[in-house]
């Protein structure tokens, strides 16, 4: 038996075309995430939430109040099936793959050209968590204890060495010298105690620059 092993990827979808069909509550919060990420999001679906609803009348989605047809992705980059009917979720699958679009069947990885994991998400610091399709209930577990491990603090942490990243690369070989210290010299801890003097006092000793970040 062929074990199937997925290949982890940050895809970048701002301004492309991606297709959720459905408009129920799971619907809503794959178009929220697509949106997050930027894209141009068109939903196939008969109803819609309230919240779909509003967001339909604010232009930020476009909308397509029937049934779902195969004409409904023709240019997406990205297709999500998001119904709780089969038959639908079946079509949406198999006319997407026809495309080579990559699809995505909410609850059903035997359908799906990717699958979606449990996220983190700390700023622009995101951890990602997949059990192969497995166990999303096992993901979502880990997902909540790394919550206590990872506070807001890492979303600061990451700004502060994302302005940092063109010297420490143009640096190679003393950036990485220059990260191991940072992290050695108790920087979050004083981001925690919301220190910014001793935070910039650390940053410039240890790098030479000045670095401007909020709390």
């Amino acid at each position: 038996m062929k074990i199937l092993k997925y290949y982890p990827v940050f895809w970048n979808i701002s301004g492309k075309k991606c297709v959720v069909v459905g408009g129920g509550e799971v619907a809503q919060r794959k178009v929220t995430r697509l949106l997050d990420c930027g894209a141009k999001v068109s939903v196939v679906s008969p109803v819609l939430t309230q919240g779909l609803l509003l967001l339909k009348d604010k232009n930020i989605i476009t909308h397509h109040a029937r049934e779902y047809s195969v004409e409904d992705i023709n240019g997406a980059s990205l297709v999500i099936g998001a119904t709780d009917d089969d038959v639908i979720n079946t079509a949406v699958s198999r006319d997407a793959i026809k495309k080579r679009i990559p699809v995505n069947i909410v609850d059903d990885p035997q359908k799906c050209d990717f699958i979606l994991p449990s996220l983190l998400e700390r700023g622009d610091l995101t951890i990602a968590i997949g059990t192969g399709g497995k166990s999303p209930a096992l993901a979502r577990y880990l997902r909540e204890q790394l919550e206590e491990t990872f506070g807001e603090d890492y979303a600061i942490l990451a700004d502060i060495l994302g302005k940092l990243r063109d010297k420490m690369e143009k640096n190679s070989g003393q950036g990485k010298v220059w990260f191991d210290k940072l992290m050695d010299s108790g920087l979050l801890e004083a981001i925690r105690g919301r220190d910014k003097k001793l935070v910039k006092k650390i940053i410039r000793e240890i790098t030479g620059e000045e670095v401007e970040f909020e709390f």
